[in-house]
């Protein structure tokens, strides 16, 4: 049995934001065991774990499978890399529906230089909200809808308001010019009142990875699986059978995985939500790759951290 693992760093193309934090590097690691890949790279800021802890689990985990055993990570981001390592994957056939733009910066960047980012004219796009005024925001989100009256918008909050703010922003747009606000406030019961309120469509994500309970609601229209959050592929596919339950859509999502976990992302989506663009145009903003031109990963790039066969 050949296990390894490995540590990669990947730049940013410009630095990039996680609840506060600047980073400027992607940081994470790669396992594999024979012929299988996985990653494993918590996304500071949102992950519970860090870099540090998910490489001892990950260490230990592959000395488990050295000796024989079966191992039992407790960390998300280790259980998903040893899922992928680990799975059998099918054949894929159809083509995934296009990732929509994900729409990053500050509003006075974004209204200077919208047609750089929309110059494809899409439908949909995504922009993240609940980082800068209020007012700023607004107006961006109101010049993209005077400019493109076909754009529909997935906003994306990250938790980053209390219930009075969110019931605020949301009561200066049209619900109807919405696909979702994605994790508006931090607790279930402040989305539902804002959304019964406003009648803005709603959709989660964050508030999934951290299992906070939840019910369904007439505006409630996604659930956003991060797989590098949620852990375990069995985990990712309960909240995939519930969503089908609920007639919700899924949307398989990044945290900013380097391209050979958003090319394992782009399969998991294509299996779970075929018919869904998935939140995958996270590749643009990393300055590198990892895989070479036979598609498996380039072992230069790469920091070895334990290599058995």
């Amino acid at each position: 049995m050949t296990l390894a693992l490995y540590r990669y760093q990947l730049p940013f193309t410009q630095p990039q934001t996680f609840h506060g934090k600047v980073e400027v590097v992607r940081e994470g690691l790669l396992v594999r065991i024979n012929d299988g890949w996985g990653e494993i790279a918590p996304l500071p800021g949102f992950s519970t774990e860090s870099l540090q802890q998910a490489e001892t689990e990950a260490l230990a985990a592959l000395a488990a499978l050295a000796a024989g055993e079966i191992p039992s990570p407790a960390l998300p981001s280790v259980q998903f890399g040893l899922d992928c390592a680990r799975r059998q994957w099918p054949e894929q056939s159809n083509p995934l529906p296009e990732p929509y733009p994900l729409i990053q910066g500050s509003p006075q960047e974004l209204l200077r230089n919208w047609k750089e980012w929309l110059h494809r004219s899409p439908t949909k796009a995504k922009l993240k909200v609940a980082r800068y005024p209020m007012r700023d925001e607004l107006a961006l989100i109101r010049l993209l809808f005077d400019r493109m009256p076909a754009l529909k918008l997935v906003l994306d909050a990250n938790q980053g308001w209390t219930r009075e703010e969110a019931w605020t922003f949301c009561s200066h747009l049209d619900p109807n010019r919405i696909e979702y606000l994605e994790d508006p406030c931090a607790d279930f019961a402040d989305i539902a009142f804002v959304a019964n309120r406003t009648g803005m469509p709603v959709a989660l994500d964050e508030l999934l990875a951290q299992g906070k309970p939840w019910e369904p609601i007439p505006q409630l229209r996604a659930l956003v699986l991060k797989p590098t959050l949620l852990g375990s592929l069995a985990n990712c596919e309960a909240l995939l059978a519930r969503a089908h339950e609920l007639r919700l859509k899924v949307i398989i999502s990044s945290c900013f995985e380097s391209d050979l976990g958003l090319n394992q992302l782009t399969r998991l989506a294509g299996e779970w939500a075929p018919d869904q663009a998935p939140g995958l145009d996270t590749r643009r903003w990393m300055a590198g790759n990892l895989l070479g031109d036979d598609g498996k990963p380039d072992l230069s790039r790469l920091e070895q951290l334990y290599y058995r066969d």
